[in-house]
């Protein structure tokens, strides 16, 4: 996808835009751009600062200046309003999305809270939603998509506190997820584990402090912390659980 995007903005010197990326998309994405196509301009843009699902765009040098314009008007944000007890959730909204059978990469970032959610996505599917969309399940709604971003992403966590006997991926995966490590080590090696949005084999990985790591079926979690080692030799961590 990144070559093909590289080929068509050098051959016709124009932008080029892709659908919503994952992070681990992302991170594919931008390692090969920086190792084989080091002199191409590119930019990642979901709609506002922290956004995980973002648009990858391609361009020639001297469209720096207005590609974040071009952004907008492919990335449009959609705003739902409703009844502060309603109290509608992100798999409530998701579950509308794709029963309409939009594709998921569509979509990007859907940011929930009382009363108000606002969801962006490219404009051909924006447009769709806003002159169909009347329901989320049995909730009734209002959509604009006139309205800015303003919502405050809020990001919570379970924290769990102990000990392993080495910062190895399969001892990480067990203090997690409560597993055993034989269960966590088999999790791995079945490519069920992501670090840093990438999927990986060995058991044996070291991680540091600040990586993240999703269990497929099991959630997402942040390496948040190593504190000093027991006097059996154990290295206190703390994990951090997306909630």
């Amino acid at each position: 996808m990144v070559c093909d995007m590289v080929r068509i903005c050098q051959r016709d010197c124009t932008s080029v835009f892709s659908d919503f990326l994952d992070e681990g998309q992302c991170s594919v994405a931008e390692k090969i751009l920086k190792s084989e196509f080091p002199d191409v301009m590119y930019s990642f843009q979901g709609g506002f600062p922290k956004a995980s699902r973002k648009m990858l765009a391609v361009f020639p040098d001297y469209c720096e200046d207005y590609i974040s314009e071009d952004f907008v008007e492919r990335c449009r944000c959609v705003t739902f309003t409703y009844r502060k007890s309603d109290n509608l959730t992100h798999r409530d909204f998701l579950g509308t999305l794709m029963g309409m059978r939009l594709r998921r990469e569509t979509v990007g970032d859907i940011v929930v809270s009382e009363g108000k959610t606002q969801i962006f996505m490219t404009a051909t599917v924006a447009g769709l939603v806003i002159s169909t969309v009347g329901k989320i399940g049995r909730v009734g709604v209002k959509v604009t998509g006139d309205e800015p971003f303003s919502l405050e992403v809020k990001q919570e966590f379970k924290t769990i506190n102990g000990t392993v006997s080495s910062l190895r991926l399969d001892s990480i995966v067990s203090l997690a997820t409560g597993l055993s490590r034989e269960k966590s080590s088999a999790l791995v090696k079945s490519e069920r584990v992501d670090v840093n949005h990438m999927t990986q084999k060995s058991v044996s990985h070291i991680l540091s402090a600040g990586d993240t790591v999703s269990v497929r079926g099991y959630g997402r979690f942040l390496l948040a912390d190593t504190d000093g080692v027991t006097k059996k030799g154990r290295i206190r961590v703390t994990v951090k659980k997306f909630i």
